[in-house]
């Protein structure tokens, strides 16, 4: 499966998405020549300039109108609307535009007006419109009027648009089969915008990501803008970890702005590995040709500040949840207390729901995964009957090995039945000759 993944880790916005896509994309002359011809008739130009942040090589893509850059609410937008007072927007990224004194508005209904006459396919189009719908319903409700009432500001220039359309038209070219994101880092503090100053995220981004793991932090700025947040809304369908994937291409989407931390959004193709396919398993066999069978995940953490009550209790709660196993480890952690490690395994598939039990019922605050090959040999069970009663045998075959056991539980509940006057080891030899022929099923 073409998995296209997004870290967004400095947040997001329309020309950094744009960056980063158009680094995966294998048909570049094609995308501008035929971006920059869909808006020149609106004086716009879409160019390609490399950045480096902290040493990391990558893309910044900027749009020209006439030659310079858009004041926001500028040319381009065929509708007259109303004039407000100048002033500013900047965000973490340095998305600055600046108005004039006065300054057209673009509503909605001139959106999609201008999106419908640009020569790009229907799909990009659609898509297009679908993220200017989610933007318009987002400031519709923070400003308590309908979709037809609202005026775009900055996300109604140009450029804006330019952002949207190429985001559409790159992943149009590009066709991943799934589209994933981390949750957006949003910034922190305060930005200044058409409306005033207001916390970050700004309320439209706010409306614009519920539902989408975001999370504030150190940096101070507006990192994830309202364009960003509707693009990633429109196409991704799922917001968490990276999954296991085969990268075939790397693309960064490089803000303006300088940071410690690299001032980009990463975005990772290729093959998402399905670990427990037979594509995914190991190829070495035994003299019987016997493969190793799957993979497993090991989610685990360190504790130092729960009873043994409650980790015995965390661990029943996620061998209840179907865990393949579960295990505690005695540690001495940091200021020399003593500490367990408390490690879970299970199916690779199932790594969100046990990664939700783990924040759930123990006080960690993060947890590791792991990715493991398994060899296992195969397994069937008999049911044997002995004059003790029936008892079930696990048998297991594979890599030139055959062995047996009988079940534990089975041979306590005949010990404990014959009030301790039998021993295990007594039962065990009537288990391995069976009285009768067995029942097989398979596990």
């Amino acid at each position: 499966m073409k998995t296209l993944y997004f870290e967004c880790n400095m947040g997001a916005a329309g020309d950094m998405l744009l960056g980063a896509l158009y680094e995966l994309c294998d048909r570049k002359e094609d995308f501008l020549r035929d971006m920059n011809a869909a808006f020149a008739s609106y004086g716009a130009k879409l160019t390609v300039e490399p950045s480096v942040k902290c040493g990391i090589r990558g893309t910044h893509m900027r749009v020209l109108v006439d030659g310079h850059e858009e004041a926001a609410g500028g040319p381009g937008v065929r509708e007259h609307g109303s004039t407000e007072p100048a002033d500013a927007h900047a965000d973490g990224n340095d998305h600055v535009h600046t108005h004039e004194e006065t300054h057209t508005h673009a509503t909605y209904r001139s959106v999609l007006e201008t999106l419908g006459d640009l020569a790009l396919p229907d799909e990009v189009k659609k898509n297009a419109r679908a993220i200017y719908e989610q933007i318009g319903n987002a400031e519709a409700k923070v400003h308590g009027q309908t979709l037809e009432q609202i005026h775009f500001h900055e996300v109604g220039t140009i450029d804006a648009l330019v952002d949207v359309t190429g985001c559409a038209y790159l992943l149009y070219l590009i066709a991943p089969d799934e589209i994933l994101s981390s949750p957006i880092h949003v910034g922190s503090g305060f930005v200044q915008c058409a409306h005033g100053v207001l916390p970050v995220p700004a309320p439209a981004t706010a409306e614009l990501l519920k539902g989408i793991p975001f999370y504030t932090g150190s940096v101070t700025g507006e990192l994830c803008t309202p364009t960003g947040a509707a693009i990633l809304k429109h196409f991704v369908s799922h917001f968490g970890p990276m999954p296991p994937l085969a990268a075939s291409s790397i693309g960064y989407g490089m803000g303006t702005r300088d940071f410690s931390i690299a001032n980009c959004v990463r975005a990772f193709f290729g093959e998402k590995a399905d670990l427990s396919s037979d594509a995914n398993r190991g190829t070495e066999t035994d003299e019987d040709g016997f493969p190793f069978d799957d993979c497993v995940l090991s989610i685990s953490c360190n504790l130092d500040d729960m009873t043994g009550e409650a980790i015995g209790l965390a661990t029943d709660i996620l061998l209840a949840a179907g865990a393949l196993d579960v295990y505690t480890i005695p540690l001495q952690m940091k200021k020399n207390r003593p500490g367990v490690l408390l490690t879970c395994l299970c199916k690779p598939e199932e790594r969100d729901k046990f990664t939700a039990l783990f924040f759930l019922h123990t006080t960690t605050r993060g947890v590791r995964y792991q990715i493991f090959e398994r060899a296992k040999l195969e397994s069937t069970v008999e049911t044997r009957h002995t004059s003790y009663g029936d008892i079930r045998v696990k048998k297991s075959s594979g890599y030139g090995i055959e062995k047996e056991k009988a079940e534990f539980e089975d041979l306590k509940s005949i010990v404990m039945k014959h009030h301790y006057s039998i021993s295990l080891d007594d039962i065990r030899r009537r288990a391995a000759r069976p009285a009768s022929l067995p029942k097989q099923h398979e596990t």
